[in-house]
């Protein structure tokens, strides 16, 4: 009997010490959860603060790039306008406010560029407009609010023909740019020009 009763108290010791063994590997299981919780939080918030980094690079890039196209506005445009001239949309106010809504007038003065002049190939238009609007990367949403911003300016009796410029055009905004017939610019290459203009010009 008392050797039973040893064998059982050995028995219990070894469960006992196994069970603070489980304990302990349920703990060190508890704290590498919780490293991998703080890592994966770390994780996230690296990734959301290079997220919002790439969207001000991406922005400051538009904005560098709207300078350039409109400082050097006539080596983009001047091969396809004579007599090319930058305009800020604010110098139309008074035709432009005769024809929109105020809603629509505040939206026009978004405009990236407008330029004016009068076309290279089509030299019996007097006077034609770009509505132009300019980002890095070139997407649907741009190659819309440049056909939008011209049709605006048409309604206030501007011959006017949207066009999207930047380093790149996405896909869908080349595809949309084509269906459109909207002007591209990519990279200083000049796409649809033709088009647009017979589109636009006898949309008139």
């Amino acid at each position: 009997m008392e050797e039973l009763a040893q064998a059982q108290r050995r028995a219990e010791e070894r469960i006992g010490r196994l069970e603070a063994v489980v304990e302990e590997l349920a703990q060190a299981q508890r704290r590498t959860e919780e490293r991998v919780g703080r890592h994966e939080e770390l994780l996230q918030a690296l990734l959301e603060s290079h997220k919002r980094l790439v969207e001000i690079v991406g922005d400051l890039k538009g904005r560098m790039l709207e300078l350039t196209y409109r400082d050097r506005a006539a080596a983009y445009f001047g091969p396809l306008l004579r007599r090319m001239k930058v305009v800020d949309p604010y110098e139309l106010e008074e035709a432009l406010r005769a024809h929109l809504s105020e809603k629509e007038f505040r939206d026009l003065l978004w405009l990236d560029l407008l330029v004016c002049g009068q076309p290279r190939v089509r030299p019996e238009i007097a006077e034609l407009w770009l509505a132009v609007e300019i980002s890095s990367v070139v997407d649907r949403g741009d190659v819309e609010r440049a056909e939008r911003r011209a049709m605006m300016l048409r309604r206030a009796g501007y011959r006017a023909v949207p066009v999207v410029a930047g380093e790149r055009l996405t896909q869908g905004a080349e595809e949309e740019s084509r269906e459109r017939r909207v002007v591209a610019v990519r990279d200083g290459h000049i796409l649809f020009w033709e088009e647009a203009l017979s589109a636009w010009i006898e949309g008139t």
